[in-house]
């Protein structure tokens, strides 16, 4: 793996690791698929390849920030606006 990959690579892993302990299965589920997701990609050693997997993590990371603050929105709209249907 080229060195600047293997860095961008490495943060990607560290930056998905700390939006896991949110997770709503829990921390410890989140840490074994991601841990399961990138050893399988190991092997890997094509940098255009490497890249397309780089552009997916930061994907799946996009997504799981859209789900935490989905999630806080609804935990606020549920604390401060009333239920209109009862």
């Amino acid at each position: 793996m080229a060195s600047p990959l293997r860095y961008e690579v490495l943060n990607l892993y560290k930056n998905l690791l700390y939006l896991g302990k949110e997770y709503p299965k829990g921390r410890d589920y989140f840490r074994t698929r991601l841990k399961a997701a990138f050893l399988k990609n190991k092997g890997v050693t094509d940098p255009e390849e490497i890249r397309q997997l780089i552009a997916r993590g930061e994907f799946v990371m996009k997504e799981l920030e859209a789900l935490y603050f989905l999630r806080k929105y609804r935990a606020l709209k549920q604390r401060y606006y009333e239920d209109d249907s009862k």
